[in-house]
């Protein structure tokens, strides 16, 4: 209805221009008022909004993938490399996702007959290079060679705390490296060095003896 009161207002106004006669004008000059009112009063049509367009297609989730821990594997060394055998049939190197860093190892074996595997080593013994080390892939097996970043042996792949060292954190009480060495000790320690640990801590807490070691030293 809008389009059709713009077209007859613009039609009216053409007249006018081309009207001579005073009656003439008046009227059109009438006509274009209440055409100009009406126009005002009609609302505008709302905007269309373009609906939304299906694809039809749903974009899947992708699932985490699963992995089996591979630990039971073997490994040697010298004293420049180590080196990891893994018996694994059927890897392709393609297929393979590692991650060396100074003092970790973590390597993938993806889509092995259906099945996701993983080799790793989150805090090795000793620091390696990680540009150096490398996965060779054999038809029964996976070599992974880590290059060591100072020479000698190491007595453990893996990270351990040595344990019968005594804390010496000076900000803490002198005697407490002491005690935790006794209590790990006393842990570790045959029927007799249990006995002696316990007698010389019983003398302690009974004012014998101030110092713990005096039992066995």
């Amino acid at each position: 209805m809008a389009e059709d009161l713009a077209l007859d207002l613009e039609e009216l106004r053409h007249l006018q221009s081309m009207a001579k006669r005073p009656r003439s004008i008046s009227l059109l000059s009438s006509e274009i008022n209440n055409l100009e009112k009406l126009s005002k009063e009609t609302p505008a049509p709302p905007p269309q909004i373009p609906a939304p367009i299906s694809t039809g297609t749903k974009v899947p989730s992708i699932p985490a993938l699963k992995y089996a821990t591979l630990s039971s594997f073997s490994w040697d060394q010298d004293n420049e490399k180590l080196k990891i055998y893994v018996s694994l049939e059927g890897v392709e190197e393609n297929k393979i996702e590692t991650e060396f860093k100074p003092m970790s190892v973590d390597v993938k074996f993806h889509d092995i007959q259906g099945k996701n595997y993983r080799c790793a080593i989150p805090k090795l013994h000793g620091e390696i290079v990680p540009e150096k080390c490398k996965v060779l892939v054999k038809p029964t097996r996976v070599i992974i060679t880590l290059v060591k970043a100072s020479k000698g042996n190491w007595p453990d792949l893996h990270f351990k705390e040595d344990k019968m060292k005594p804390n010496l954190d000076k900000e803490k009480d002198p005697m407490a490296g002491i005690m935790d060495l006794m209590k790990n000790m006393y842990e570790e320690g045959d029927e007799e060095m249990k006995r002696t640990i316990a007698k010389a801590w019983s003398d302690a807490r009974s004012g014998k003896t101030a110092d713990p070691l005096k039992g066995y030293k």
